[in-house]
Formats: C-alpha cells, sequence, structure tokens
C-alpha cells in the first residue's frame, strides 16, 4: 500500500465487526471474528484513497481475549507509533472486553498518537451492518490534527479509554463515557470536540517485557446480598496478588466480605475498591479499610492493579 507521512495502521483483533451469521438478519445469532482486516478495509470503498497498512494481529472473540493477546497487540500498536510515517493506529476489536483492552493501551503505551478502538454491534453479515461506518469513522478520528491518546469509536460518538463502558447488550450506541461524557463526534468525516483528548502520563509498560503467563494475577470479586468470605479464601489460597471488590453504592462492603478482605490485605494481598454503580466515582473516607479506584469501573481497576504489581 501506499506510504506517506500521514500513514494510518489498521491492526485486527477480530470480534463482531469481522463476525458472519447464516442469516443477513440474525444479530445475535453470528460467529465472530470470521473476516480478515483486509476484508474489512475493502468493505469501506471510503478508504480506497486513504494510505493504509493493514495487519492482523489476533484473530478473536473478545469475550476470550487474554493477556497473551494483549502484550502481541501492545508491542505492535508500539511499534507502528514509533514510526515517523505513521499518523495514528486503528484497532478492530469486539465490544466485550473493548473497554479493557483500551485502558490497558492507554496505560502501557500513553500514546502522543492516536490509538483509536473500532467495533460493531452487528455482524459484518448482517443487512445494515454498523462496522463500515464505524471504521471510517476511526480512520477520521486517527487522521483528525491534534489527535492523542487511545479512544473508542462507536456509532459516531469518540469515548477516552478511561472512562468507555459497554452500557447496553444490544443497541448501535451500546457505549457511554459516565458523567464526564464523549470526547466528541464524527459528523460527515469532521469531528466536532467537546473536551480535550487523553492526557499522557509515565506509561506502566513493565510488564510488555515479561511473557503474559508471568503477569501478577489479580481478581474481581462482587459485594452482594448474602456475601461471605469463602470466594476470597480461596483466591488467596489459589495464589492471586491483588483482589478487586466491586463494591456497593460509594464503596460499601458486606460485612463478612469486609472481613475476609480485610484478613487478605493484612496477609499481602493488595485489596481495592471499586463501585459496582455505572455512574458516578467513590468518594473517599479518611477512614477507609481499603483504598479506592476512584472512577475506575471494576474491570478497569483489574487492569490498573495488575500493572502496578507488575512494577
Amino acid at each position: 500500500m501506499q506510504v506517506s507521512s500521514n500513514k494510518i495502521v489498521i491492526l485486527g483483533t477480530g470480534g463482531t465487526i469481522a463476525g458472519t451469521a447464516a442469516a443477513r438478519g440474525d444479530h445475535v445469532g453470528y460467529t465472530a471474528a470470521q473476516l480478515g482486516v483486509a476484508e474489512l478495509v475493502a468493505s469501506v470503498p471510503a478508504l480506497a484513497d486513504v494510505p493504509l497498512v493493514a495487519e492482523q494481529v489476533a484473530q478473536l472473540d473478545s469475550k476470550d481475549m487474554d493477556h497473551a493477546t494483549w502484550r502481541a497487540l501492545a508491542l505492535r500498536v508500539a511499534h507502528w507509533l514509533a514510526d515517523t510515517q505513521v499518523q495514528g493506529i486503528v484497532v478492530t476489536h469486539g465490544t466485550d472486553t473493548l473497554e479493557e483492552t483500551a485502558w490497558f493501551l492507554q496505560q502501557v503505551l500513553q500514546p502522543s498518537k492516536p490509538v483509536v478502538l473500532a467495533c460493531a454491534m452487528r455482524p459484518a453479515t448482517a443487512l445494515v451492518a454498523d462496522g463500515p461506518q464505524n471504521l471510517l469513522d476511526a480512520v477520521s478520528v486517527a487522521r483528525h490534527p491534534g489527535a492523542s491518546g487511545v479512544v473508542a469509536v462507536c456509532a459516531g460518538a469518540i469515548h477516552g479509554a478511561r472512562e468507555v463502558r459497554k452500557s447496553h447488550t444490544y443497541r448501535l450506541d451500546a457505549f457511554d463515557s459516565g458523567d464526564a461524557g464523549p470526547i466528541g463526534y464524527v459528523e460527515q468525516g469532521g469531528l466536532r470536540l467537546l473536551r480535550g483528548w487523553p492526557r499522557p502520563l509515565p506509561p506502566q509498560a513493565a510488564l510488555l517485557a515479561r511473557d503474559a503467563h508471568e503477569w501478577p494475577r489479580v481478581d474481581i470479586v462482587s459485594s452482594h446480598a448474602g456475601a461471605d468470605a469463602r470466594l476470597v479464601e480461596l483466591l488467596v489460597a489459589d495464589g492471586t496478588r491483588g483482589l478487586i471488590v466491586a463494591a456497593t453504592g460509594n464503596g460499601t462492603v458486606h460485612k463478612a466480605l469486609e472481613a475476609a478482605l480485610a484478613r487478605a490485605q493484612q496477609g499481602g494481598t493488595r485489596v481495592l475498591r471499586a463501585t459496582r454503580c455505572a455512574q458516578g466515582r467513590i468518594i473517599a473516607s479518611a477512614d477507609a479499610a481499603f483504598a479506592d479506584a476512584d472512577d475506575l469501573s471494576p474491570v478497569k481497576a483489574r487492569v490498573s492493579l495488575m500493572l502496578s504489581l507488575g512494577d
């Protein structure tokens, strides 16, 4: 493909955007990750004149995302970010774990160039597939002057890696950014920005030098009616290095679970609270027994704790 100083790299990882179904009207009974990234690019005629490189990094349903794939993806993104001819990167990805991958890439790379995750809620064979438009919008974001950081684009909205959450099981606009709101919108190929791009911080990239099976184990437990100590005790006995508790409300934890977590923390296991609530953040009190994840969801708090333990 053509090479220029504003080249866009598209990295494929599979997902619904690359999925196929036997019937065009079937939006749920499809198989994800069936089409290669080159086929996805070819399905968007408007990309024909854009200087592109397409590369397949993985081919999986994002519900099955794993640490080895995260590492491989981050290394390829880092490789292309270092290329002075590359303006931005697009990653095609499934919706189920997109928010985790976005936050992982932001944390380990802190890119000054845009890294844009594109997805779809309908397979490529749908009567009205949303993937081609989302891919085209993602390329528009990657080419936008001044764009930076890891973001996700879905249904015309641009979401920052820290805030993005999948909030609906079926709708085409399946993501939101909570209280912060989206960074902006893609409208007819142009961007209408509402707030700033993700600000880079020092990257937490130590884990990228280690094989994925050596990464510290961090698990998530949930506080709920009837919670008890057993799951925490089993996880600690099995060697977990950290525990995220998906707490109720403003970080509250069932008393039986709280006692188990306190014992785990005293024994050297890192414990971090995140809220189950879809909106808001934990406002900590001075006497809180456990550190909190501020506005991070439980799955993103897990990523941050794992990276912290890996430093």
